[in-house]
């Protein structure tokens, strides 16, 4: 049984990618530290710079970047470096401390927080202020921890001021993934610094599910929103987009430009056929289904024919689709072809990995929305793994929120509509859907059942992108109509396609 995709029109907007693409990061970063170099001399009133980028952007790297240049260029003597997650900031100590070296990067963590060898080695970790060396230039801590109460305080009496500022430890503050910290974390550790500069996706989630509001009466707001969305056309802020991704493939494109459809523009390193895979199955569907998503076209396929589901979130038979397709796959053999690229953006050499490379992220992720999806999706890569003998790691299950700021080779995904029988404020989330949709480096295949089109159609209309997420402005219908329609789409009759095993 052969499955018929039918692509999306073409893009009419022509594309930059390599070298030329990635100029245009460069230029932007380039102007935000012209502006940096004003607030640290004191010539510019400036408070807050925001560099917003799409995911895949290159965020941490241009961070860094703009750490180094503030310590070396723009005169600052210290800077504090935080994010919402422990992962987020060791990720930064490790890089920074490898720049910079491990006398000049701390990192302040918790006592119970894991911290990995690789980041003990590039940077000096401590749990307690006193224990930062002299030499720090850098400081780096979860917005939990640098917002301990009394931490300003002791990092300032251990550290000393700056001598542009006599009343802070640091010039600048640099916060990762922005738009993932909530208002009252960054209230904490905004004075750290008289100037923040913070570098996020747009498109990221909110750290917590403001489903119930615990903090005031009015339903409008919301304790747990991206913080930077607050400062739109404030005059003590600077901002600008990041126009190029390095992630994902050319051909997924169009997506990128669908979530982030109020950009000026948008560009992609990746060129037409930089990235694809081998593989010799001869099985229908999974032939069809998997030459579509090796295409790099992003993909949907719709199920029709399933059992009855425990609930939309939960969705047994179509993940037993989802595990019979990847079984074929891997049955068959599988190798990742891909370019890599120069700091520049230009090609500078080619590699493959095949199943027995596990390799920095997974190959394969399952992404679904509800705890319980996951472990029925973490049942089926349990029994992948044991079955075909890969590596730990290669394989994995994740929820979509969990997944946030990580990369993977091909995702399988289930779309957070599949099934509902209306839409809601989580399931309709404009950072969901872009969570789960932009992972991939190499393909995409969205799972639903039949019946996306008829939801989207009939559903009563809610107001607004909720919550005040950022994006356009349209309801969240809309949002999902355009998303869909940049997608090649097919049909899977489950009847036809039951598991053997």
């Amino acid at each position: 049984m052969v499955v018929t995709f039918v692509s999306a029109a073409p893009d009419p907007v022509p594309a930059r990618h390599h070298a030329d693409a990635a100029a245009a990061n460069v230029a932007v970063v380039d102007a935000a530290l012209a502006v940096l170099d004003l607030v640290v001399r004191g010539d510019s009133t400036t408070e807050r710079i925001l560099l917003r980028a799409a995911a895949g952007a290159g965020k941490s790297f241009a961070l860094a970047r703009m750490v180094e240049h503030a310590l070396s260029d723009s005169g600052a003597e210290r800077v504090a470096v935080t994010a919402f997650t422990n992962r987020q900031v060791q990720a930064l100590a490790r890089s920074l401390g490898k720049s910079l070296g491990r006398d000049a990067v701390g990192l302040l963590a918790s006592k119970t927080a894991e911290i990995p060898d690789e980041v003990r080695t590039a940077a000096t970790v401590v749990t307690t202020t006193p224990d930062l060396p002299d030499t720090v230039r850098v400081v780096a801590g979860t917005a939990h921890r640098l917002g301990v109460y009394g931490e300003p305080r002791r990092l300032l009496d251990h550290l000393g001021p700056t001598s542009a500022d006599p009343g802070r430890a640091f010039d600048v503050l640099f916060i990762d993934e922005a738009w993932q910290m909530s208002e009252h974390l960054f209230a904490k550790v905004r004075n750290l610094a008289r100037v923040v500069v913070g570098v996020g996706d747009v498109g990221q989630l909110p750290p917590l599910d403001p489903g119930e509001n615990p903090w005031r009466g009015d339903p409008g707001y919301n304790p747990y929103r991206a913080w930077p969305t607050a400062f739109d056309g404030d005059g003590a802020t600077w901002s600008a987009d990041l126009p190029t991704v390095w992630r994902p493939t050319a051909e997924q494109l169009p997506l990128w430009r669908a979530f982030y459809a109020d950009w000026d523009e948008l560009h992609c390193v990746a060129a037409p056929g930089d990235r694809g895979f081998d593989t010799p199955l001869s099985r229908e569907p999974a032939r069809s289904v998997w030459q579509q998503v090796g295409s790099g076209e992003p993909t949907l396929l719709e199920v029709e024919g399933l059992d009855e589901p425990d609930s939309p979130d939960v969705d047994l038979p179509l993940l037993k689709v989802a595990e019979r397709l990847v079984d074929d796959l891997l049955d068959s053999g599988l190798v990742l072809r891909q370019t890599h690229y120069d700091v520049s953006g230009a090609p500078a050499s080619e590699d493959s990995r095949d199943l027995s490379d596990p390799g920095t992220d997974p190959l394969i992720v399952i992404l679904a929305t509800r705890n319980q999806a996951v472990d029925d999706a973490q049942a089926v890569v349990d029994r992948l793994v044991a079955r075909h003998g890969l590596p730990d790691g290669l394989v994995q299950a994740s929820t979509v929120d969990s997944w946030q700021g990580r990369t993977n080779g091909f995702t399988i995904a289930i779309h957070p509509l599949s099934g509902a029988a209306k839409l809601d404020e989580f399931n309709s989330a404009f950072g969901r859907l872009a969570v789960a949709c932009t992972r991939a480096t190499h393909g995409l295949l969205l799972l639903a059942r039949s019946g996306l089109d008829e939801l989207l159609a009939d559903a009563p209309a809610r107001p607004g992108t909720p919550f005040g997420e950022p994006g356009p402005r349209s309801l969240p219908r809309q949002t999902h109509e355009r998303i869909i329609n940049v997608m090649a789409r097919g049909t899977l009759d489950a009847e036809q396609y039951r598991p053997e095993r």
